[in-house]
């Protein structure tokens, strides 16, 4: 679903311009409409002026305000960064940015309608978004129709793009079912969720496990990989509760925890939806002794991030706790890339601003090679969502080398393991499982 500031990382991501850099000798720039940092009252710098080119937009499609903005803001940054430093001969570059937040929260229908927007303007010719799966669910038929080509940085459900748990992805794709106008950047929850499991099992060597979840797609799809993984290995789910995402009060269900004698909890969902004032509630019942784990959904800022998992759970609450995130954290030159971010936003980067920097590269990559000649919007548009849904060509980016096979899905199963740094009072890096060599058992 949902590489963030991690605390303080040793790295996150590597800068790779690639096939995706002008020459030397090309008198055209990339512009770029720089994004808001964390912190309202700054502002990216601004690019150096454009060259004449052929003007056209990339679209970014993510939550940028509430509560959701620790997920959307530095991910959107990742994108006007990846812009601010590679260049594609003949062409202006400019961001079009939409927000799919409704109420501090993700809502699918405004990120349907913001996607519909995108399509309607000829000169946007990728989209970088969105970061949640149930969002994706509603975008992706949008997008379809409209053969706009859209690449998530965060999304984790299997469900769309994979047959699964029996529906084909492809009822997502009413328009065009055999075309592929979505892919991502982000492994799927059946390895996170496998991931989570191993954490509490092998890591926290914990036997019994309490297992919730928002009830959302991305939330309840994880939850039910963790159950169904953490049983395989020999652990026992002594209750498996769908609490509603716009909980607020879990007084109910933490007290019935108690008697449950599980010595992990593991709960599928966004901070949102309340994650983080469970776990908090849980502290204030005298439970923080029990291990809590999540999916990227809550590895979403240091303790003094607002809004952050951690920042809600509060200092009782943040101890025991561990996390996962579905990408790679162990990236070539990760300290430039850490640097020129910091540079450019006076922040960290945030957990999935290199795979937004990477979904770039992918745009930037096909438009050089597509997009010679080519003046007429639609056609250019259809070339860049056709040279990227090719499962031959690959990417050098800020993730390292990928592909995405004829699903949409990236050739990298990669997940990232977390605790919370008492130190730091942040995520701390513990290691990364690489799911192709070491696979699901």
């Amino acid at each position: 679903m949902n590489l963030r500031n991690l605390g303080a990382l040793a790295g996150t991501v590597i800068l790779v311009a690639g096939a995706c850099s002008s020459g030397a000798a090309s008198p055209t720039a990339t512009a770029v409409t720089p994004v808001v940092t964390p912190t309202p009252a700054a502002s990216a710098p601004a690019a150096s002026a454009p060259a004449a080119g052929i003007a056209v937009k990339i679209g970014i499609e993510l939550p940028m305000t509430g509560g959701e903005a620790p997920n959307g803001v530095p991910t959107a940054n990742g994108v006007a960064l990846a812009l601010s430093k590679i260049q594609v001969p003949g062409f202006t570059i400019t961001i079009e940015q939409e927000d799919d937040a409704l109420n501090g929260t993700h809502d699918p229908p405004t990120g349907a309608a913001n996607m519909q927007k995108l399509a309607n303007d000829p000169s946007v010719l990728f989209v970088v978004g969105p970061y949640n799966s149930s969002v994706a669910q509603a975008e992706i038929p949008v997008s379809n129709a409209a053969g706009l080509m859209q690449c998530s940085p965060a999304n984790t459900n299997p469900g769309l793009t994979q047959t699964w748990g029996g529906v084909d992805p492809k009822t997502l794709r009413p328009t065009n079912p055999d075309k592929i106008a979505y892919v991502r950047v982000a492994t799927t929850d059946d390895l996170q969720g496998a991931a989570g499991a191993d954490i509490a099992y092998n890591v926290a060597g914990k036997k019994s496990a309490y297992v919730a979840d928002d009830t959302e797609t991305y939330g309840k799809g994880i939850a039910d990989v963790f159950a169904t993984n953490f049983t395989k290995l020999g652990g026992t789910v002594v209750k498996r509760d769908g609490i509603p995402d716009k909980t607020t009060d879990f007084t109910s269900y933490v007290t019935a925890l108690k008697g449950l004698n599980a010595d992990y909890v593991y709960y599928g969902g966004v901070t949102t939806s309340g994650l983080g004032i469970f776990r908090s509630q849980m502290a204030s019942q005298q439970l923080a002794t029990i291990p809590f784990g999540g999916g990227d959904g809550i590895v979403d800022g240091s303790a003094a991030t607002a809004s952050s998992f951690l920042n809600v759970a509060g200092a009782d609450g943040d101890a025991n706790t561990y996390g996962t995130v579905a990408g790679p954290h162990d990236i070539p030159n990760a300290a430039q890339f850490t640097s020129d971010y910091k540079a450019m936003f006076s922040a960290d980067p945030g957990a999935y601003s290199a795979a937004a920097y990477a979904c770039t590269q992918v745009f930037l990559q096909a438009l050089k090679a597509v997009g010679t000649g080519v003046t007429d919007m639609a056609a250019l548009r259809e070339a860049v969502r056709a040279y990227v849904a090719t499962p031959a060509n690959s990417y050098d980016s800020a993730l390292g080398t990928f592909s995405f096979d004829a699903n949409g899905d990236t050739s990298q199963k990669i997940v990232s393991y977390y605790a919370f740094d008492a130190t730091t009072k942040a995520w701390k890096f513990l290691s990364q499982r690489d799911f192709t060599a070491n696979p699901v058992q």
